[in-house]
């Protein structure tokens, strides 16, 4: 059985961990839809805390605003875009992959120049390797 409780603005933005300005962009951009009681308040649902942490999730792959306005329009069609649907969140994942192995490629970097550094630090390293011949032992 789904809870009715109704959380106002400043409730689900602290349920949620986003600010109300956030939240009323979200609202703006179509992303999320509040409800309104007989007062004309904003209220939000244990649904709508679902739906935001899924929300969340496609946010943090590196899903642009464009690509989410599209999968929130297609998932409002009905399940005849489940299909368009899955491509879209096929292509993100690919794109958040690539992203992830370039940070990943990156990092390596970084921490071989971290390694670099330690090695000139306590002379492991002769003072006048560059870090680029020092790059060339791990090829």
């Amino acid at each position: 059985m789904e809870s009715d409780k109704h959380y106002k603005i400043g409730e689900f933005a602290q349920l949620v961990g986003l600010s109300t300005y956030t939240l009323r962009y979200y609202e703006n951009e179509g992303l999320i839809v509040s409800q309104r009681d007989t007062n004309g308040v904003r209220y939000y649902t244990d649904q709508d805390v679902k739906w935001l942490g899924f929300l969340l999730h496609l946010k943090g792959t590196g899903m642009k605003i464009t690509d989410l306005k599209t999968y929130v329009r297609l998932r409002a069609q009905g399940d005849s875009t489940i299909a368009e649907r899955s491509q879209l969140l096929e292509r993100v994942k690919r794109e958040s992959e690539a992203e992830i192995r370039e940070r990943q490629n990156s990092l390596a970097v970084l921490s071989k120049k971290i390694d670099w550094y330690d090695g000139k630090l306590d002379q492991s390293i002769d003072k006048d390797e560059t870090f680029e011949e020092y790059l060339k032992r791990f090829e």
